[in-house]
Order: C-alpha cells, then sequence, then structure tokens
C-alpha cells in the first residue's frame, strides 16, 4: 500500500494559489468606482465643509470608450465631513463616446453598471445600462433610492453605437 506525504511547501503553495485566486476575483467584482472632476460650493458652512454641486466620471466597465458624466449635490458641515449626512436626490447624467467604442462581452438587455452609497444607512445613486438594440444605442440612467422609500427623481442619456450591439 502506498502512502502520499503531501510537502509542507507544496501545500503553501496551493494555498498561496488559492488565496492570490480570491484575490483577483475580488479585485475583479469590485464596483467601478468615480473619478471626482471638480466641485462647486454651493452653501457656506461655518463649521465643516460646504454643500457641494460634485462633477465625477464613470467609465463604463464593459464598453470601453464610452464614459459617463453625473453632477451630484454633496451635503457638507459636520454631518458630511464624518460621512453621516444625506445627500440630495437630485443628479444629472451626460454620458459620452470618448474614444472607439469597443464591447467587451454581450451585454445583458438592462444591467446596473455603477452604484455609489449616498449616506451611512439609506441612500444610493445607481446608473443603469439600457441596451436599444433596433436604434444601436446604450441608454443609461441615474436615480438614487431609499431603502425605505424610492426616488423618482432621475436622469437619462444614449450613446449611439452605430453598429450591432451584442446582448446576452
Amino acid at each position: 500500500m502506498q502512502t502520499h506525504t503531501r510537502s509542507p511547501l507544496l501545500a503553501s503553495l496551493r494555498a498561496g494559489l488559492a488565496l492570490s485566486g480570491l484575490v483577483l476575483a475580488a479585485v475583479v467584482a469590485l464596483p467601478a468606482r468615480a473619478e471626482t472632476l471638480g466641485e462647486v460650493s454651493t452653501v457656506f458652512k461655518l463649521i465643516g465643509p460646504n454643500h457641494k454641486i460634485v462633477v465625477e466620471a464613470y467609465d463604463d466597465p464593459l464598453v470601453e470608450g464610452v464614459t459617463c458624466y453625473v453632477s451630484r449635490a454633496k451635503t457638507g458641515g459636520i454631518t458630511g465631513a464624518v460621512g453621516l449626512a444625506t445627500d440630495k436626490s437630485d443628479a444629472s447624467i451626460a454620458c459620452r463616446q470618448v474614444g472607439e467604442i469597443r464591447i467587451k462581452a454581450p451585454l445583458p438587455q438592462q444591467d446596473e453598471v455603477f452604484s455609489e452609497r449616498l449616506s451611512i444607512l439609506f441612500k444610493r445613486l445607481r446608473i443603469v445600462r439600457v441596451v436599444d438594440v433596433k436604434r444601436q444605442a446604450l441608454v443609461y440612467m441615474t436615480y438614487s433610492e431609499k431603502l425605505i422609500e424610492g426616488s423618482p427623481k432621475n436622469s437619462i442619456t444614449a450613446v449611439p453605437v452605430g453598429k450591432p450591439i451584442p446582448v446576452k
């Protein structure tokens, strides 16, 4: 009867490979992050940062060559400084072709492509992509929602692709 003895070095190597695979999967699954391009103060606050309107850029993770620009209100003051403020639901979006459009894989008909927390407990800013196959366009909508009650405030934009869009 033959017994297999495992080398501690081989076991450590396998564990390290498994761990690096998990780390890589976690990094790939991370949502896209906003790049802040600028901000404008709208209300002076004596203590803490001012209320602002920020402009952020989001690159579509599945569609190379498309960037969405979002402007939104950001609450200042003491609660804003420590991350406890609830930002207003107002947001505007404009998505544009910023390079050659390359679709990396067939797209879902509708998919949430970005999501960012606007308050510690209740609200998220969401950007959804809808594929308009007939018109060969990508339609992006932004809205914010609360855990308890939804918000009807939204903004929409479209990017013409000019060629068939592969859909899942």
